[in-house]
């Protein structure tokens, strides 16, 4: 029986407080429910979004991650020396992404002489549809997303250390900001559109990063 998208966003408050997670709306005209919490409940927690499009009969739940400025560099000098070991290093991170049952986006810098660039960010998300949406499904797909995106993060850091501590650059964020700047005109009122997923802009109008240092 499908749970209908109030009580389902009512739902998800109440999960989220009854396990101790920081969360923070954030405004959103296409989406019923869009939240920014810190999972897991720790000073490491990382930044996940919790989104009811209002257009969909489901919640996402996604996390979006850029590669360290010094760790892309480490990438760019191991392609360099080691072209066929990049390439596969880059084929064996999407065949375990999709073995873990999520929805995934790698954004991998420009090639050169055909040689894929520097990991620079990825995106990791699960639909939830209302008529499954439980607590278990619901905590079990945040532990799900924040697994993978650990495990990623570790393999990053075991072959190409722990980096500057600067936020790299990330090419099709910078082609997309590009587009949007030399668009004239708007879409119409009419005209159906995605949930804004770009976190590109950081944590929100509304959202203190310091909140959750």
């Amino acid at each position: 029986m499908s749970v209908n998208k109030r009580d389902a966003a009512q739902a998800v408050r109440e999960w989220l407080q009854s396990e101790k997670l920081e969360a923070r709306d954030v405004k959103d005209q296409q989406a019923h429910l869009h939240m920014h919490v810190k999972y897991p409940p720790s000073n490491r927690g990382h930044l996940f979004n919790v989104v009811i499009p209002k257009n969909r009969s489901l919640i996402l739940v996604y996390s979006v991650t850029r590669v360290d400025e010094g760790q892309q560099e480490q990438m760019k000098e191991y392609s360099e020396k080691n072209s066929d070991e990049w390439k596969k290093w880059l084929h064996d991170t999407r065949l375990d992404l999709t073995r873990a049952d999520l929805d995934w986006v790698l954004h991998v810098g420009s090639k050169v002489d055909e040689v894929p660039g520097p990991l620079q960010a990825f995106n990791l998300s699960r639909p939830i549809w209302l008529d499954g949406l439980t607590q278990n499904e619901f905590m079990h797909t945040m532990r799900r997303v924040w697994l993978t995106k650990l495990s990623l993060i570790h393999r990053i850091k075991f072959l190409f250390g722990t980096g500057s501590g600067k936020p790299g650059p990330v090419d099709d964020w910078n082609k997309k900001k590009g587009q949007v700047s030399t668009r004239k005109s708007k879409p119409s009122a009419n005209e159906p559109r995605e949930v804004d997923t770009d976190e590109t802009g950081g944590f929100g109008r509304d959202f203190d990063p310091a909140d959750w240092a």
